[in-house]
């Protein structure tokens, strides 16, 4: 029996492709709009938000890490599913900020960002950089990872190797571990002298007040976890072969060492959380509010700049004629 429904003809067919491909092309391109839609969903997730959290995390005068709750999740509501639709939520709007970034910085805008990251081992700093950065253009990023110092880098003062892997203009530079290293396994293991400790908190402090006043927002963060959650973390890469390559036998050496490290970060945060690079602690037991709320941070310091898209520095219809004569 034939359909009651005309058939369509094969101009009609193709022209209602030729549609769709239109709608995808646009679609793929978040360039023609700098508001993203957002789905009722990604709405709701975005509601989940009760409080900024940029407050909540700050590491001010006062702040003390030990008893601090490593499971909250400051300023947001929602459960862990309406976490994961806010960072998808929010992707585009983040990718869009980091293309404005980097193309003004093409047009002689010398800003930077550069995000910090430290924790115990297993707190997820690998986590933020593959959920949270990975949401921007790779290219727009310089991530840097810094290890027990070479025997080169020992031959110069403790900044030597971390000025040479500062962001450049336009770029988001990720320190996955930093300079801090030197101020706190310096001071848990004794590899240097107090009194270099001391100084240390001071040549830091000046050196990040050098960065900002060269425009670079320093966002440092601090992903808590707690001594029971870090041992079901290196319980689990024992377990699991996939993940062997994650353990270090120096990871049992640090946990031993537990109270002494949480001691030197309450340090690192009252000697070193200023009011131009303050410090932020991120509850850490649950990874995805850790993962949001860095972004959250992120999303903040982009925003903060304030960009448009760059003017075009060229004659736009004399390149238009010179186009269609080609």
């Amino acid at each position: 029996m034939k359909s009651d429904k005309p058939e369509k003809s094969e101009k009609s067919e193709k022209s209602d492709k030729s549609k769709e491909s239109d709608k995808s092309e646009k679609s793929d391109n978040p360039g023609k709009s700098d508001k993203p839609e957002k789905s009722e969903k990604s709405a709701r997730a975005a509601k989940a938000w009760s409080e900024d959290p940029t407050p909540l995390l700050r590491a001010g005068a006062g702040f003390t890490l030990l008893g601090s709750d490593a499971s909250a999740t400051p300023g947001f509501d929602g459960s862990k599913s309406d976490g994961a639709a806010s960072l998808i939520a929010d992707a585009p709007e983040m990718g869009l900020l980091q293309e404005k970034f980097f193309a003004n910085s093409l047009h002689g805008d010398e800003r930077s960002i550069l995000l910090v990251l430290q924790g115990m081992d297993s707190s997820g700093k690998g986590g933020i950089v593959r959920h949270v950065v990975g949401l921007v253009d790779p290219q727009g990023v310089q991530h840097a990872s810094f290890k027990k110092p070479t025997p080169e880098e020992l031959e110069h003062d403790f900044l030597w190797r971390i000025r040479k892997q500062l962001p450049t203009p336009g770029h988001i530079g990720v320190f996955d571990r930093s300079h801090y290293e030197d101020v706190l396994a310096g001071r848990v293991l004794e590899l240097a002298a107090p009194e270099v400790i001391e100084e240390r908190y001071r040549q830091i402090n000046d050196f990040e007040s050098e960065l900002v006043a060269h425009g670079t927002t320093v966002i440092k963060v601090m992903l808590n976890i707690s001594a029971d959650e870090q041992k079901a973390r290196l319980a689990e890469r024992l377990e699991r072969p996939d993940k062997y390559w994650k353990f270090s036998p120096d990871d049992i050496d640090s946990r031993l060492l537990w109270n002494p490290y949480q001691a030197a970060y309450q340090a690192v945060f009252e000697k070193t959380s200023t009011p131009t690079a303050p410090w932020h602690v991120v509850p850490a037991n649950r990874k995805w509010y850790a993962r949001l709320a860095v972004q959250r941070l992120l999303l903040d310091a982009l925003r903060s700049l304030g960009q448009s898209w760059p003017s075009a520095d060229f004659d736009i219809d004399e390149q238009k004629r010179r186009l269609t004569a080609t």
